[in-house]
């Protein structure tokens, strides 16, 4: 799979936070729904920073395994 990222993530809108995060300013994950290569993923501390982005099919898989308690917290 090749590296894909968007160098700043900050350039882009419609980001939405984690169902889990909170306005107390802890550790946020926010994604961008919709992006044509996938799922970008972006730290909310650092808005303009990088940004990966994760095939949809891998993302999916990845919110079912947490969903099905594969991770612990």
């Amino acid at each position: 799979m090749a590296d894909r990222a968007i160098p700043n993530a900050g350039v882009l809108k419609g980001w939405r936070k984690s169902s889990y995060s909170n306005d107390q300013g802890g550790s946020c994950l926010e994604i961008l729904d919709n992006h044509p290569m996938g799922v970008p993923v972006r730290d909310s501390k650092v808005p303009e920073g990088p940004a990966p982005i994760f095939p949809s099919t891998i993302w999916t898989s990845f919110i079912a395994a947490v969903r099905n308690g594969y991770f612990s917290a």
